[in-house]
């Protein structure tokens, strides 16, 4: 592993740049643990900053190491232990699931290891309030989406029954039948007044 060292020479305050880098550069997982926080106390306690957490696959960096292949001499440091072919025996306490590591466990076995620190106040309320302001206000409300939902209206008259309106079926299937019997009706009358015409003679 190949390591480099920064020896360059700064102000008073020389790791407020790294600082200022390090909030740009995770500004979204910091404003996420931020809202996460606010549940937790009040919006209107601004006097203390607050203790932000990153998981530390969120902050993992590219490492420089040797690349495989080519001719190399290596010096492995010995041991008063082990020869040539030897086995090494098992570590004692079970060995894997044993260890301990910088996270804490969870109850479901799914333990995430976070990186803290403490950010300023005003690191606080900048962080806070930054989508509040008019311009980054104007896009939330751009950015909010407008849905519809759609609702039957009116009525068919045909199809399935779970479709058609019954009130309205009821009166077609009524002036159906009613149109149907006009001729047997007209013929009744018909006869009716040759029935009295007959009588009166």
């Amino acid at each position: 592993m190949t390591w480099f060292i920064d020896r360059r020479l700064n102000g008073k305050n020389k790791s407020m740049v790294n600082r200022q880098r390090f909030l740009r550069r995770y500004k979204a997982q910091i404003k996420q643990s931020i809202s996460e926080a606010i549940n937790k106390r009040s919006v209107t306690d601004v006097d203390s900053g607050e203790s932000v957490s990153i998981p530390t696959e969120d902050i993992s960096e590219p490492m420089f190491h040797q690349g495989r292949g080519g001719l190399r001499h290596r010096v492995h440091p010995g041991n008063d232990h082990f020869v040539q072919n030897d086995r090494i025996e098992r570590p004692q306490g079970g060995g894997g699931g044993s260890g301990s590591g910088q996270g804490q466990a969870s109850q479901d076995g799914e333990g995430q290891d976070e990186f803290v620190f403490q950010i300023s106040k005003d690191e606080y309320l900048d962080l806070l309030f930054e989508d509040l302001a008019l311009p980054n206000l104007k896009q939330n409300q751009q950015r909010q989406l407008t849905e519809y939902k759609t609702h039957r209206a009116g009525y068919t008259a045909n199809g399935v029954p779970a479709n058609i309106s019954v009130v309205r079926s009821l009166q077609n299937s009524l002036a159906r039948r009613t149109a149907m019997t006009a001729g047997k009706r007209r013929e009744l009358h018909a006869l009716e007044e040759n029935l009295a015409i007959i009588r009166q003679q």
